[in-house]
């Protein structure tokens, strides 16, 4: 059997990764950019969740948007990652579930006109489905960044960024770049933002 050198693979990935990104409707990322401005204009929360390589990208992407957005104290987003505290994951798991893990943080932390953006490869993550739900409750907006099908959580997010690819890597990929495009667009209309 021959083996594929590493070249041919990363080009074959780099084309996978353009033709989705190619193909995806623009429009939901515009409409959660324009929010995210308005979160920033008003000092709306907005949440972040994701399990696993998601996760991993929610708590980079609350970072950013918190600091490296506006590298001037004070002046960013108010956005938290909900599986960044492991002391409230352990125990909301152990005692309440591991599907309940960030339903319950919204249920304290948020308000409602607060946003919530969750990231799933597979868009069936229970924890995810009840964030969603719990959003809904409270009269949170929700954004979903999903690849696959979509899952459940396409029909219960407000908004849905759909990468329609079956590949959890390339579906990761996307909720960065996603997210950087999103950060360094509202970059630039920091002096539109006298209040900032």
């Amino acid at each position: 059997m021959s083996r594929t050198p590493p070249d041919v693979h990363f080009a074959a990935y780099l084309s996978r990764l353009t033709e989705a990104m190619m193909a995806f409707d623009w429009a939901p990322l515009s409409r959660l950019a324009e929010e995210l401005l308005d979160c920033w204009r008003s000092g709306r929360q907005v949440f972040f969740a994701g399990n696993g390589g998601s996760c991993g990208n929610a708590v980079h992407l609350a970072n950013d948007f918190v600091y490296a957005m506006s590298k001037q104290p004070g002046s960013g987003l108010r956005a938290h990652a909900l599986p960044a505290n492991p002391a409230v994951l352990t125990c909301l798991a152990n005692d309440e579930g591991y599907e309940q893990i960030f339903s319950l943080q919204l249920g304290v932390l948020a308000r409602p006109g607060d946003v919530l953006i969750v990231f799933s490869g597979s868009g069936n993550s229970p924890n995810i489905l009840k964030a969603l739900e719990e959003a809904r409750r409270i009269g949170m907006r929700s954004y979903a960044v999903l690849g696959y099908s979509g899952g459940q959580a396409k029909e219960l997010a407000d908004i849905v960024l759909h990468l329609r690819i079956d590949d959890m890597q390339i579906a990761e990929d996307s909720q960065l770049i996603f997210g950087h495009m999103i950060m360094q667009w509202l970059s630039t209309q920091r002096d539109q933002l006298s209040a900032i």
